[in-house]
């Protein structure tokens, strides 16, 4: 009877302890005190935010650079232009229509992901909320066409994310996700292309 009852009460916490980990999991970040906006923008990169399935590893992220941050000008007259695309096999444009777009400061934390997650495809833990200060975000309109106004001097890494299904052979949508690291300089409008051939 004890041994049963012992039995019952382990598992008991252990699914306990288990729905308190993936609850955990599934918050994403948000900006204290911040605007629902800010809010919604947090949720942008969700690859990389998201729970891990149990037994899958994941990359812990280095402790957030506040220092390397602070020294980051927030002010800028820089502007970055360009359209989002994917690339088939036949060279036809699969063009990414109204999707969200942001610029993320090339820094030690976002060079880990870059290497990390984004050339490497490994899941890694959850961004710190911190970082979301530091982020621009914009919209591409239904050509695919993208604009940032205020850029301060400095790299960036350039993200985005095209959708696509049958197009890019695929039975069900997926979501492609598009980096390139390019460089702003004072009252500079750099045109870019941020496409990926598939």
């Amino acid at each position: 009877m004890c041994r049963f009852m012992i039995k019952s009460m382990t598992v008991s916490v252990l699914i306990f302890s288990l729905t308190g980990c993936v609850h955990q999991e599934l918050v994403l970040p948000s900006l204290p005190g911040g605007t629902g906006e800010q809010q919604q923008q947090s949720s942008v990169d969700v690859s990389d935010l998201n729970a891990t399935p149990v037994g899958e590893s994941r990359v812990a992220r280095i402790p957030f650079p506040v220092e390397e941050y602070k020294r980051l000008s927030q002010i800028g007259e820089g502007t970055v232009k360009g359209s989002i695309y994917l690339k088939d096999a036949y060279g036809n444009k699969i063009i990414g229509k109204q999707v969200r777009l942001y610029l993320n400061p090339v820094t030690s934390y976002s060079r880990q992901w870059y290497q990390e997650s984004y050339l490497n495809g490994k899941k890694m833990d959850k961004a710190d909320p911190r970082l979301f200060n530091y982020l621009k975000f914009t919209t591409s309109d239904t050509l695919g066409h993208f604009s940032f106004y205020g850029v301060p001097s400095g790299k960036y890494y350039l993200i985005g994310v095209v959708r696509c299904s049958q197009e890019c052979g695929y039975d069900s949508p997926v979501n492609i996700r598009i980096a390139k690291e390019i460089e702003v300089n004072d009252k500079e409008t750099v045109n870019v292309d941020l496409s990926k051939s598939i």
